[in-house]
C-alpha cells in the first residue's frame, strides 16, 4: 500500500516539475532558489529563463499565453532583500580570497555573476587582503620559501629555475599581482613574507580600515 502510495506521490512531483509555468509556479520557483543559493540578480533572472525555455509558459482559460515577467519579479526580490548583490559579492570575495585566489580572479568571478561594476569596486579586496590570499596560495601550494631547502650556508635556493617559472605561471593564472607574486617566490624566508603581510595589515589598521577575512 505505502509502495504505491510512494509511486503516485512521484509522478505528481514530475509532473509539477514538467509543466508549465505561470505566475505562481515561476515565483515559487524563484523562491526555492534563493532559499538554496546565494545569488544575484543576474543570476536568478538566467536561471529563471533557462527554466520558461525548459518547460514552456503556462496558457490561460482562453488558451492565450501568460505572460511572465521575469525582471519585474527578480526586481521585486531584490527591493525586498530576497537578493543583495552587494552581499553575495561580499561573500564570494572573502571566500575566493580565503582559499588563496586574487584580486582579478575575484573580480572576474563576480563579473561572470553579474555583478555591477561599481559593487565589484566597492568590494575589491585591500593591498593586506590581496598579500594575504598570495600567502595562502604560496603556503598550500609549497611555493616560494615554503617550498625551498636548505643549504649549507644557511639560505635557501630553489631546486629548479623553471619550477620557479611554473610557479609564477600559477599564481598569475589565479589572478595575483606579478609584483606580489615575483616577492613571494623571490623571498629568502618565510619570515621575510610574513613581516611584509605584517606591514600591510598594519598600515591598514592605521588607516582605519579592516583586516578581513
Amino acid at each position: 500500500m505505502s509502495e504505491n502510495v510512494n509511486r503516485s506521490s512521484t509522478r505528481r512531483t514530475k509532473r509539477s516539475r514538467n509543466r508549465p509555468l505561470d505566475t505562481v509556479s515561476l515565483r515559487d520557483l524563484a523562491l526555492s532558489y534563493v532559499g538554496r543559493f546565494a545569488t544575484t540578480g543576474a543570476k536568478l533572472e538566467a536561471y529563471l529563463a533557462r527554466k520558461i525555455r525548459e518547460r514552456g509558459v503556462a496558457e490561460d482559460e482562453d488558451g492565450r499565453t501568460v505572460e511572465l515577467d521575469v525582471t519585474g519579479l527578480v526586481t521585486q526580490f531584490i527591493e525586498r532583500g530576497y537578493v543583495d548583490d552587494s552581499a553575495y559579492a561580499r561573500a564570494k570575495a572573502r571566500d575566493l580570497g580565503a582559499r588563496g585566489y586574487g584580486a582579478r580572479r575575484i573580480d572576474q568571478a563576480l563579473w561572470a555573476a553579474g555583478v555591477d561594476e561599481t559593487v565589484r569596486d566597492d568590494h575589491a579586496p585591500s593591498t593586506a587582503e590581496r598579500r594575504r590570499a598570495a600567502l595562502t596560495m604560496a603556503k598550500k601550494r609549497r611555493f616560494g620559501p615554503f617550498g625551498l631547502s636548505d643549504i649549507d650556508d644557511g639560505g635557501f635556493v630553489e631546486a629548479d629555475r623553471k619550477l620557479r617559472e611554473k610557479h609564477i605561471a600559477a599564481m598569475l593564472r589565479a589572478g595575483h599581482d606579478l609584483e606580489m607574486v615575483r616577492f613571494i617566490l623571490h623571498s629568502d624566508s618565510i619570515e621575510e613574507v610574513e613581516a611584509w603581510l605584517f606591514e600591510a595589515e598594519q598600515d591598514e589598521i592605521e588607516s582605519g580600515g579592516q583586516t578581513g577575512w
